[in-house]
């Protein structure tokens, strides 16, 4: 397969997922808790950068046509730090290999922007966003704690696993050369 090819197709396949894993669950992916599914999709950075793209693809659309979301801040900030957290997973991982650093936990460390990004950028928004909050120093840091604990819950017990799965697969994942 064209090396073009599969990038795209990756990159689509990982949106498309993205999208899927997140609306029909979207009562628990658009509040103070924001437990997407979808973001344990983040791991595939580490595989492939065609995951930058399809991620922040798929985070734009699901933050878009979610009925009722949270609003133009959401849509673009939110798939910011999305894109912003994949391209930094990928190049941690490039850090790690350039190094020959092969341990286990470098996959850990690699998964770490996700988290702190979305409990950063998100968490720092949202509590202007959700009616019935009154946005302040604690409010907004409640917001961040509660963002990093859910993403990372969802990063790690469900992205991770996943992520060791997939290595051990036989799949063929688009890398740069």
């Amino acid at each position: 397969m064209n090396r073009k090819t599969l990038y795209l197709t990756q990159a689509a396949i990982i949106a498309a997922a993205y999208v899927v894993l997140t609306l029909p669950f979207a009562q628990f992916a658009f509040g103070q808790i924001q437990f997407r599914l979808a973001e344990a999709l983040t791991m595939l950075a580490v595989l492939t950068p065609a995951a930058i793209p399809g991620l922040f693809i798929g985070c734009l659309l699901t933050n878009t046509i979610y009925p009722s979301g949270l609003g133009l801040i959401d849509i673009v900030f939110g798939s910011l730090a999305t894109l912003a957290a994949a391209w930094l997973t990928w190049r941690l991982t490039q850090f790690f290999k350039t190094r020959q650093i092969n341990k286990w936990w470098t996959a850990l460390i690699a998964l770490l922007p996700p988290v702190a990004l979305n409990a950063l950028i998100v968490g720092f928004y949202l509590p202007f966003l959700l009616p019935d909050i009154q946005p302040g120093f604690l409010v907004i840091a409640g917001f961040m704690l509660s963002i990093a604990l859910s993403e990372a819950f969802v990063v790690y017990v469900i992205g991770w696993p996943l992520l060791i799965g997939l290595k051990k697969t036989k799949l063929k994942f688009y890398e740069d050369k």
